[in-house]
């Protein structure tokens, strides 16, 4: 069976993740073949170890490497750019959970995807302060701010997601004490890298309606009813510090 290029380059990616390669038997039989097919998955085992780091200090390298390798078996890379490889990994890690016992971990692997997206987001014009001096009370209830495409955020009901993920991140131990309650997290990628912080219960909300399209009066008010108790502006202080909107001027 001749192959032309292109399908001799597919039948090829096939057969390194054992999939069916039609034309390809002489090739794969050869015990040179599982070396080379070996190495590719090693690749995707070490990506996968550098793309997810806060669930491998939880979990131990022994166990991370055992879960990557299934997961590379499962579900081979389709981008060759590895820094984005395992963006389905922590529904895998969520259906293993019976396995590991760690009802957290899951949603840790959420925020180490998260840094990754924000860190390899394309730039983008962030909105500054002065961008908003001068406008009118109306004007600005009806200036609807837009996330940038590097920022990222989460509210997590139950547990401290985001301190579990910055301790585990930074490779330090749990403190005895520390409270267990929900927690949001925000991550902003930008030129001098990816900026987080904690982020409260209205914070999400009102991020969450902003990127939904609602004009700040409007988005503002869902924060609010969210959190009766937010502080609005010191959280639009935060958010314009972070660098989370978009410039409503991008091309000045």
């Amino acid at each position: 069976m001749k192959l032309s290029l292109g399908q001799f380059q597919d039948a090829f990616v096939e057969a390194i993740y054992r999939r069916p390669a039609p034309g390809l038997e002489p090739l794969t039989a050869q015990a040179a073949f599982s070396v080379y097919r070996n190495t590719v998955f090693k690749g995707c085992v070490d990506a996968l170890c550098d793309n997810y780091p806060a669930v491998e200090r939880l979990v131990g390298t022994q166990w991370m490497r055992a879960a990557a390798a299934e997961y590379a078996h499962r579900s081979p890379p389709t981008d060759a750019r590895l820094v984005r490889y395992g963006a389905a990994f922590p529904m895998f890690l969520e259906d293993l959970e019976p396995v590991h016992g760690l009802t957290y971990l899951a949603d840790v692997a959420r925020l180490d995807h998260d840094w990754l997206e924000a860190f390899c987001s394309p730039a983008q014009a962030s909105l500054e302060l002065a961008e908003l001096a001068g406008m009118s009370a109306e004007a600005l209830g009806a200036l609807c701010l837009r996330p940038r495409i590097a920022a990222r955020w989460r509210w997590f009901d139950a547990q401290p997601i985001y301190s579990l993920w910055c301790h585990s991140r930074e490779g330090l131990d749990w403190p005895d004490g520390a409270p267990w309650c929900g927690e949001g997290a925000l991550l902003v990628g930008g030129s001098e890298g990816v900026g987080q912080q904690p982020l409260e219960k209205g914070g999400c909300d009102f991020l969450d309606a902003c990127a939904a399209g609602h004009d700040l009066d409007h988005a503002s008010a869902l924060a609010l009813q969210a959190q009766p108790d937010l502080d609005f502006n010191d959280l639009l202080e935060r958010l314009l510090r972070i660098g989370v909107f978009r410039s409503i001027h991008p091309d000045r």
